[in-house]
């Protein structure tokens, strides 16, 4: 690290005699305005987008593209303001709200990863040579359109299910209710949920066995969904087998 910056978000600092002190200064808060209370607008936007909003931070995938930004390495913070592009590389431990994701992702010195990632499991069992039980919640929310939407994430083969929860997070419009469940059975978890904003719900069933991955449908009932968001939980156990001998 240079004596020049600060050892943690790498701020440069003002040296004895320095003319213009001003750029420096104002060099530093622009940073801090981006990684204080970090918000990106996106951790999946490959493209470097055409008409960036000021200040706007983007987290890069793989395969960036764009005269800024292909070459640049996955990870990277990509910061526009005033016409320009300024990169910045997180350090371990930063955390980030994903906008367009509607969650919190920590970066763990290679990769962001959704916060919940972190706590969303808790071994109850393991044995002596590494086979284990644990309690497991998966979450997403989902952006609604048309008929149904279906879930990123799955119901893991060979998990026993006791609880799909939702909670709309956004108002659903277009729709009057809607259901909750798998294909071929869209209300297993729920039906006639409610559209309005923070309307809740706890599918509990029996202890369920599912043999393939298996995402989550959210049906509309009344209309076709043209707009809303859905927070739904997977509430799982899972199993491992012993370590590899």
């Amino acid at each position: 690290m240079s004596n020049d910056l600060t050892p943690r978000l790498s701020l440069p600092y003002v040296v004895a005699g320095q003319a213009q002190k001003h750029i420096t200064v104002n060099e530093s808060l622009a940073r801090l305005d981006a990684l204080v209370q970090l918000a990106a607008e996106s951790r999946a936007v490959a493209a470097q987008p055409a008409a960036p909003t000021e200040g706007g931070v983007w987290i890069l995938p793989g395969l960036a593209s764009g005269a800024a930004w292909a070459g640049k390495a996955a990870g990277l913070l990509a910061r526009f303001e005033a016409g320009s592009w300024e990169f910045l590389t997180p350090a371990a431990g930063h955390v980030a709200w994903i906008r367009d994701e509607g969650q919190l992702a920590v970066f763990d010195g290679a990769a962001w990863t959704p916060l919940a990632a972190a706590f969303k499991a808790l071994t109850a069992a393991r044995s002596p040579l590494g086979a284990a039980t644990r309690f497991e919640i998966l979450e997403q929310e989902v952006t609604l359109s048309g008929a149904s939407t279906a879930t990123a994430i799955a119901i893991p083969a060979r998990a026993v299910v006791y609880a799909v929860s939702t909670r709309t997070s956004a108002a659903v419009t277009g729709a009057t209710s809607y259901g909750c469940g798998v294909a071929g059975e869209t209300t297993k978890f729920g039906a006639l949920l409610g559209v309005a904003k923070n309307a809740s719900n706890i599918g509990v069933i029996g202890p369920t066995a599912y043999y393939a991955d298996t995402p989550v449908v959210i049906t509309a009932a009344g209309g076709t969904f043209t707009g809303g968001k859905v927070r739904v939980a997977i509430h799982v156990v899972r199993f491992e087998a012993a370590g590899v001998v």
